[in-house]
């Protein structure tokens, strides 16, 4: 049943409140499913509109954020903002559990339900197929949205951000378009993946630039300024064409810088009026704790949140009780500084040169040998007395394309760091950032385009059982399951030419992973302000990668069934296809799915290390039998819920006969 939508529900912060959520301009109050009730939490109710912000900038939380003092302020010397959001909670508030689950949307989209309920991606979920089996909501879990990007395509959620001036006048900078075709064109997007770009300042000026080279620490090569113009917002245009494969750059002069901070300053107070706002102004009452969960990109979102001291809210209270950094890798990124562009990361081949590989990597202490520089994720909060449960969620690919190795050694690559008790590391074996679809096939986006089949491994199981194990620490104080990844000082992490990959038939195994660069942006830069655009190149960090088995799966680490008895090798990395250029070089953040050879003949015919299926399982109920034992002893770790297992064993099942059958 749809409620009436409210013009605007007003939720003046009481004066001394410090937590500024002025006010939550609800435009859809709708019951979900008609009332259908979810368990003994009943029916829920989905919230929506605008959330208004107001950040006194000489408060000492909010003097880290970059620009804040430039934007324009209220009579009461506030910089005022707005953001979407979306709530569901249970429509009795006293059946809710009183844990806030909050996603740092990736890119604006929402993904808990899809991830936690087996549901969909929906902008605006509204069927039974939207909301999967319910599993989050039937035990009375709050769950909450916020676009924190102004840059997002349309359609998805996103903020309105204060502008920086000088004295009323504009402030102008440079900026700087990176963009790789996957096929020739005439003109190309500058900003990442279809977002919003900056405005140019005198598109015909001369002191805009670009460049092309092949690889990212090839010299740039400067384009004639009279073969290439800007053709509209965001678009480039080139006599001649740009190369598939090619590393462009565009710098050019902009006007108006967001305060993009604010993105990290909304999520800090939405999470915190919702647990500490009383009375009417609090539409969701009595929530004890908050978890945050960010994937990707918002994974790397919720590292810098921490590092900056977002986890301490402007009365100085914890904001997120535990956190899950998934598939984040070792970075952060441009969420706080002059001109940033949140969506851009740090790929082998894809977004060069950002500053997202920034030192310190790890939640313990770390001196950068070339700097000297004595810093952590976590010395912010560790100050403030608001560090987090934390939890960082990491695959294959974070080691190849993400530098994932710097999360867990030092920066020399040469020993293991030694983790805070109050942070676990768990990696998933042989899985892929991006999962590609059942039966393995290359993707068919050219953009992102493979030359082995895509990794069809889904860990999506894990993931929820990981998320029942931080319930469990941040509500019970009950330890989650010790940290598990490769390691250093046991030989499961080591350099690539050293991970023991198998002969795999027609195919190069990858020697070179992603190497994070110490990048100089400039003097300005320890005050969020770019100088050097592109950035100065330094000496490299090293990276290690995980040691394999004689199947070519990952030794180390959370082991899921189809990897304890595997069908074939997994990997997270995948190389470019030829079509769309730089073969040589790393395809985002796909995996690879290489099928043994189904018998002994097969297998010594094409030159094979790996044993075949034959070899290995009597048949389909030997392999079964074993995978079932698998499955059950990662139950009794906790790194599965047992309720998974049935869709384990199905999807199991659907492997062995395609792999037998193809």
């Amino acid at each position: 049943m749809k409620a009436p939508v409210l013009a605007t529900l007003v939720l003046l912060a009481a004066a001394h409140t410090q937590a500024r959520v002025v006010r939550l301009e609800i435009t859809q109050r709708e019951t979900v499913l008609s009332g259908r009730p979810f368990g003994l939490a009943g029916a829920y109710e989905k919230l929506s509109g605008t959330v208004h912000f107001a950040l006194d900038p000489e408060l000492p939380q909010n003097r880290g954020i970059i620009d804040l003092s430039l934007a324009s302020r209220n009579a009461r010397g506030e910089v005022l903002f707005s953001a979407d959001f979306f709530l569901l909670k249970p429509v009795d508030a006293a059946r809710a559990n009183g844990v806030l689950f909050y996603e740092a949307g990736n890119r604006g989209r929402k993904r808990i339900l899809a991830t936690f309920q087996k549901g969909s991606t929906a902008a605006d979920p509204t069927t039974p197929e939207d909301f999967g089996t319910g599993a989050l909501m039937q035990q009375g879990f709050s769950l909450l949205w916020l676009g924190w990007q102004w840059d997002v395509p349309e359609g998805r959620m996103r903020m309105e951000m204060p502008v920086a001036e000088a004295s009323g006048r504009p402030i102008t900078g440079l900026v700087r378009g990176n963009f790789i075709l996957g096929k020739r064109a005439n003109t190309a997007l500058f900003a990442d993946r279809g977002h919003l770009a900056y405005d140019v300042v005198s598109p015909e000026d001369s002191e805009h630039f670009m460049t092309v080279r092949s690889r990212p620490l090839d010299p740039p090569i400067a384009i004639v300024r009279e073969r290439w113009r800007f053709d509209g917002r965001g678009v480039v245009m080139l006599e001649g064409g740009f190369e598939p494969g090619k590393i462009y750059d565009v710098v050019y002069r902009s006007e108006g810088p967001k305060v993009v901070g604010t993105g990290l300053a909304g999520t800090r107070d939405i999470v915190s009026f919702f647990k500490h706002a009383s009375g009417d102004e609090n539409p969701l009452p009595g929530m004890r704790v908050a978890i945050g969960w960010g994937v990707s990109q918002t994974g790397r979102f919720l590292r810098h949140f921490i590092y900056q001291g977002f986890n301490e809210d402007e009365s100085g209270r914890i904001v997120f009780d535990g956190v899950i950094d998934q598939v984040g890798g070792a970075g952060r990124g441009s969420f706080n500084h002059r001109f940033g562009q949140a969506s851009r990361d740090a790929n082998q081949h894809l977004n060069i040169h950002f500053p997202v590989d920034m030192f310190p990597f790890t939640d313990s202490d770390e001196t950068d040998p070339v700097t000297g520089a004595t810093d952590s994720l976590l010395r912010r909060a560790r100050a403030s007395d608001t560090v987090p449960k934390l939890f960082h969620i990491l695959t294959n690919s974070e080691y190849f394309n993400r530098g994932g190795s710097l999360v867990h050694t030092d920066p020399s690559g040469t020993k293991d760091a030694i983790l805070p008790d109050t942070s676990r590391v768990y990696f998933i074996a042989s899985a892929p950032h991006i999962v590609g679809r059942f039966p393995p096939q290359p993707n068919p986006d050219l953009s992102f385009l493979g030359q082995a089949s895509l990794n069809p491994l889904r860990y999506g199981a894990a993931v929820r059982a990981l998320f029942d194990a931080m319930v469990g620490w941040v509500v019970a104080e009950r330890a989650p399951p010790s940290s598990t990844y490769p390691r250093l000082a046991d030989e499961t992490l080591t350099a690539p030419e050293n991970a023991g990959w198998p002969s795999v038939p027609g195919f190069t195994l990858p020697a070179e992973p992603l190497t994070p660069i110490r990048l100089d942006f400039g003097p300005g830069w320890d005050r969020g302000i770019v100088t050097f655009e592109p950035p100065h190149i330094g000496q490299p960090f090293v990276v290690r990668v995980p040691a394999v088995d004689v199947s070519g799966n990952d030794r180390a680490g959370i082991r899921l069934p189809e990897i304890a008895v595997p069908l074939a090798t997994h990997t997270g990395w995948n190389y470019r296809h030829p079509k769309i250029g730089a073969p040589d070089r790393l395809s985002g953040e796909f995996g690879s799915y290489f099928p043994f050879a189904k018998t002994r003949a097969e297998r010594m015919a094409s030159g094979d290390s790996r044993q075949s299926i034959e070899e290995r399982y009597a048949g389909k109920d030997d392999y079964l039998g074993k995978l079932t034992r698998a499955a059950l002893e990662l139950v009794d770790n906790r790194f599965l819920l047992a309720e998974d297992l049935p869709e384990i064993l199905e999807s199991a099942t659907r492997h062995y006969d395609w792999a037998i059958a193809r």
